[in-house]
């Protein structure tokens, strides 16, 4: 009798952990099967460096929704870059968030004319046209972002999702903006040194810190699936799964087939 009322307790536990919030689902309809261009739609082939005005107004020429990447700069500014330092984009060693938003705008992506764009420049440029899947970057505990994100989003009037993998990002706007949609990213987070504490990257990575942000979507990395968590949300909670990043004609055949929203980069087909 202990043992059974022990495992019916666990049982309970686990999927209070796992769950999502519920009540937005309806809401959620409307981005099923919206594929997202990664870091817009990039080619640089073509010259066009991802996170740029240039990539955000192709991908708005395809009529493809776009997924961005935000960071938060030393004197407040939001600006849309996707990794944490300079290196890889701008052939600079600096972090972002040590830098001024004055400082940034002398950088060049990949040695092209384009330059790292603020988030209220691509709101403008977009407006609504196609939907936005925000990411944000908390690279600490600070919640700072999430403030100035939902302060420029008042005035917004298209469609868009905040996602990321900090849980505690997505606890905010759980408390704070709650009619924003959220949804929680995840993927092998244990696979590698991070960072984080492992404890939290194992929960990320099995959405039991869910209970903390209840999002209304997931999205994750699709080298890293089948994980039975992401299995239970899809088909018995019916959460929307997004899968990131396709950039094959497999990936994407096999994003599209057996999951709700698509993350992917084409490159230079098409264009």
């Amino acid at each position: 009798m202990f043992l059974a009322i022990l495992l019916t307790a666990l049982i309970i536990l686990y999927l209070f952990a796992i769950s999502p919030r519920f009540t937005r689902q309806r809401d959620m309809r409307c981005y099923r099967h919206t594929m997202f261009a990664h870091r817009g739609y990039h080619c640089m082939e073509k010259g066009i460096p991802e996170n740029s005005m240039a990539a955000f107004r192709a991908a708005l020429n395809k009529g493809y929704g776009i997924e961005i990447d935000l960071h938060l700069t030393r004197d407040g500014q939001l600006v849309v870059f996707h990794d944490d330092t300079l290196e890889r984009i701008c052939g600079r060693p600096d972090i972002i968030e040590n830098m001024t938003y004055e400082e940034l705008k002398d950088c060049r992506l990949c040695g092209t004319a384009e330059t790292i764009p603020a988030f209220d420049e691509v709101l403008s440029l977009v407006e609504g046209r196609v939907p936005l899947l925000i990411e944000l970057k908390i690279p600490d505990s600070s919640v700072h972002i999430c403030r100035e994100t939902l302060r420029q989003l008042k005035h917004y009037q298209g469609p868009c999702l905040i996602q990321s993998f900090n849980t505690m990002g997505i606890r905010w706007f759980r408390l704070n903006a709650p009619h924003i949609l959220r949804g929680q990213l995840s993927s092998n987070l244990t696979r590698d040194p991070l960072k984080e504490a492992w404890l939290f990257r194992f929960m990320v990575k099995h959405l039991l810190s869910n209970f903390l942000g209840r999002p209304d979507f997931i999205s994750y990395n699709l080298n890293d699936l089948p994980i039975v968590n992401v299995w239970i949300l899809k088909h018995i909670f019916h959460v929307p799964v997004a899968v990131w990043t396709l950039n094959t004609p497999d990936m994407l055949k096999k994003g599209s087939q057996y999951f709700d929203m698509q993350i992917f980069e084409k490159r230079h087909e098409n264009y």
